[in-house]
């Protein structure tokens, strides 16, 4: 089974945004530092800081969330990815806002999904300053509702993290994921809860240790505090953060075109959710590489590590990789799994 055959096609997407590139460069002027595919927006203020910024959503996630009843964990996904992206640029979080729309307001599944939001806000010293909350009965039905949110953070021009120090003789490193994060989602309940034969949710389905639903609604980590602890003892060159597109399609986004990374993907265990799903649905490795994170959450790219600096760290991150000369071939490319 393939990603676009449960609805969602990287590649178009992709191109659409090729195409919208000129019409959004056109709204910029010079404070504008980042260009279209960056994971935060760059804007230059007068004292050279910079206001980075995102925004996204949880996806349909969401729809695994309300068929179990537990909503509030994605409210805390939706600010730790928002807080995990202007990360990638070294910004430390400022505000949050959110959107919730729905076609009949239920406040049983309202108030934990802000529950959520102030939670993961607090944890990462965010303030929810406000949001948007719609009822459209003609646009959303039943039980459905949509969350998105926008983050604003800063960084001063001396903490800016742009890739471009990223060089031959560096390592990558990594740290675990919680699960599928916000991402992929669409593939994962086509594979396991539709169909002839679905998976309970309440159940474990073999070896997962936790029900399906535990493992499917494990919340989207926030990395600020390991990369901040890292940034204290050791300087990084680049970061990015592991959502769609997988590995294959996310790191390429912060590495100069002279280079690549080799990724050893028996450097970590990959976790059996992933497993399952690449069993049940047949997936293909090279799809799986693309669509999931795979067990790794936000990699960092930087000069060797000493033990001494480890030592030091509450969490050190896993060595995955290093990076190497591109040449004419991929911005990553994968040793060490046995499948290629």
């Amino acid at each position: 089974m393939k990603y676009s055959e449960s609805g969602v096609d990287i590649d178009a997407a992709s191109q659409a945004l090729r195409r919208a590139r000129e019409a959004i460069s056109s709204t910029w002027g010079p404070s504008v530092a980042s260009e279209v595919g960056s994971f935060g927006g760059l804007y230059r203020q007068e004292d050279g800081s910079f206001l980075v910024s995102s925004i996204d959503g949880v996806g349909t996630k969401l729809k695994v969330a309300l068929a179990a009843r537990r909503v509030q964990g994605v409210g805390e996904d939706l600010v730790n990815h928002c807080v995990n992206d202007i990360l990638v640029q070294g910004a430390h979080p400022l505000f949050f806002l959110d959107y919730y729309g729905t076609g009949h307001l239920d406040q049983e599944v309202f108030v934990p999904v802000v529950e959520g939001l102030s939670k993961a806000c607090r944890e990462n010293g965010c303030a929810l300053i406000g949001g948007e909350t719609a009822e459209m009965p003609g646009i959303y039905h039943g039980d459905d509702f949509d969350l998105a949110g926008c983050i604003v953070g800063s960084v001063q021009a001396d903490e800016l993290i742009t890739g471009e120090a990223v060089e031959v003789g560096m390592e990558v490193y990594a740290w675990p994921s919680s699960g599928l994060h916000t991402n992929g989602y669409s593939l994962a309940r086509r594979v396991l809860l539709e169909g002839d034969d679905p998976l309970p949710l309440d159940e474990d389905p073999g070896g997962l240790g936790c029900t399906l639903a535990e493992a499917l609604l494990a919340v989207h980590r926030s990395y600020l505090q390991p990369v901040r602890q890292l940034r204290a003892h050791h300087p990084v060159a680049a970061l990015a953060h592991i959502t769609g597109g997988g590995l294959v399609d996310n790191i390429p986004r912060v590495l100069p075109p002279a280079v690549a990374v080799e990724i050893d993907l028996s450097t970590w265990q990959r976790p059996p959710l992933f497993d399952l799903l690449q069993r049940r649905g047949d997936i293909a490795e090279a799809e799986m590489r693309r669509v999931f994170n795979l067990g790794v959450g936000m990699v960092a790219i930087a000069a060797p590590l000493a033990p001494a600096v480890s030592a030091q760290l509450d969490e050190p991150p896993l060595h995955i990789g290093r990076v190497v000369s591109r040449g004419d071939g991929d911005a990553v490319h994968f040793v060490g799994d046995g499948k290629d």
